[in-house]
């Protein structure tokens, strides 16, 4: 079987026409998570006059010297203070207070003594001491938050000071998980036959695509069974942007999915990548929706996943990177001994500044072991023609756990 390289497959997968300007409005309590759609821009400076920073007496910093100053009254957060402040006078001012006119400067309570409604100076502070300037925050005019950043919870406490009450987000594409193959069983099924496995692939799936973004049709697990499986995708394909299938792509006498795509009317871009794990994976094309068919085992479909699925859900959602790839340094020696371009499961640690990998606790088989995955590790990229890579070696490394 001829196969297409990483990087071919990469910027196919990358021209491929998806559509991005489906959008909603939500409310800014049920953004989270969600994908803005449009820019964020500040309408106003903030903060929009000077602010007193801590509770404290504002007075005009020259009058410092003079040892004693006249306290006019109290200025609480929220007041309208209307009061011009004359040389020798201050006003007790606190924290979120607009400062009052005439004033520049705000003396924190502890450097001060108070008696007889006047204030003596034990310790003076510098100029503009405890004032927010205008636009410390944020200046009219800004992005403080751009087109395609996920929501948490710093952009809904944004948002909230912005007085957005309802958000523009990405429409979620529907992403149809489906497991398929004889020898795996659902959750809460039981069987006495002990070449039965239990299945993993489609609630792993599931569980990836939701977290970055995408609503998920969980379709559970189909038997190698041509009809059943024709039925369950065409299914799928009504109800979803993108169908994702694992199991049956690969060579054997009962592997149909591949046989079963094209019947769909889908056009099948490419089968078949130089890629470890995954070289069998199929991308497939109908219309507007895709149909992503990929290998069985619990590693490789996860690792193909983020590699074939995740882009594509990134464009609909209208973001520019499915996932942040870094340059890292070899901790220890790397021997790969396949000709495909390899993900390997590996740890990264950042030291000064600098990424590093290691493969701490990895086990070493096959594309099964899922739980290499665990304890939020990375893939680590070695290319087609990278053979021996020694310690201090610099690679690419893709970053899961901020997906």
């Amino acid at each position: 079987m001829d196969l297409l390289s990483y990087e071919t497959s990469q910027n196919m997968l990358g021209l491929l026409h998806v559509s991005s300007s489906r959008y909603e409005k939500v409310p800014l309590s049920s953004a989270l998570g969600r994908i803005l759609y449009t820019d964020i821009v500040a309408e106003f400076n903030d903060p929009q006059f000077p602010t007193a920073s801590m509770d404290g007496y504002a007075l005009k910093h020259v009058d410092l010297g003079q040892g004693v100053l006249t306290v006019l009254g109290d200025n609480p957060a929220g007041h309208d203070e209307t009061r011009v402040v004359k040389n020798g006078e201050c006003i007790k001012t606190f924290t979120g207070s607009v400062m009052p006119k005439g004033t520049d400067t705000l003396i924190q309570i502890e450097n001060v003594t108070y008696e007889d409604s006047k204030i003596i100076i034990n310790e003076e502070v510098t100029f503009e001491n405890a004032v927010r300037a205008i636009g410390e925050g944020y200046r009219s005019g800004d992005i403080l938050i751009s087109k395609g950043t996920k929501i948490a919870f710093a952009e809904i406490g944004v948002m909230a000071g912005l007085n957005k009450v309802m958000v523009t987000v990405a429409i979620r594409p529907r992403v149809a998980v489906i497991a398929t193959g004889s020898e795996i069983l659902d959750l809460g099924e039981n069987s006495d036959n002990p070449a039965q496995i239990r299945s993993s692939n489609n609630y792993t799936l599931a569980a990836l695509f939701e977290q970055v973004g995408a609503e998920v049709i969980q379709l559970g697990t189909t038997p190698d069974d041509k009809d059943a499986l024709m039925q369950t995708f065409q299914t799928a394909l009504d109800s979803a942007d993108i169908l994702v299938s694992t199991g049956g792509v690969s060579v054997g006498d009962y592997d149909f999915v591949k046989d079963i795509v094209p019947r769909l009317g889908a056009e099948v871009v490419y089968k078949g990548v130089g890629i470890k794990p995954g070289r069998h994976i199929m991308v497939a094309k109908r219309e507007e929706k895709f149909v992503l068919a990929l290998p069985g085992f619990a590693y490789s479909s996860t690792v193909t996943a983020i590699l074939y699925v995740l882009p594509l859900i990134a464009k609909m959602l209208g973001r520019d990177k499915a996932y942040k790839t870094v340059a890292a340094k070899l901790s220890s020696d790397f021997k790969k001994y396949s000709r495909f371009t390899e993900f390997t499961a590996c740890n990264v640690e950042v030291e000064d500044g600098e990424y590093f990998v290691n493969f701490k606790g990895k086990k070493v088989g096959s594309s099964a072991i899922l739980v290499n995955m665990l304890s939020e590790s990375a893939l680590m990229v070695a290319g087609e023609e990278d053979k021996f890579l020694e310690a201090g070696t610099y690679v690419n490394v893709i970053l899961l756990d901020n997906l």
